[in-house]
């Protein structure tokens, strides 16, 4: 099975390693996911219990860069809904 993988490709993608933000009380972690074209943008925001996750439209050539822009988004969504992106 590793000399398959190895021809045609795994079928996993390598996850980034996971950056974290506390913003006003929240916790935003980056979550960037690989996609065809690049990465995805997504993040997870919580605050206790509660969880809020997201994912944009937004793709980038390095997962670095979509993880930096996560925490940015976060940071946007935080100041914009508060505690109102858990209804």
């Amino acid at each position: 099975m590793g000399i398959l993988s190895k021809l045609f490709g795994s079928s996993k993608a390598v996850e980034p390693a996971s950056k974290i933000l506390e913003h006003k009380g929240y916790m935003i972690s980056a979550k960037p996911y690989k996609v065809s074209g690049g990465w995805q943008l997504a993040g997870e925001i919580s605050k206790g219990e509660r969880v809020h996750k997201f994912v944009r439209a937004d793709q980038f050539s390095t997962a670095e860069e979509a993880a930096d822009f996560a925490l940015r988004k976060g940071q946007l969504i935080v100041e914009q809904l508060g505690d109102g992106m858990f209804k």
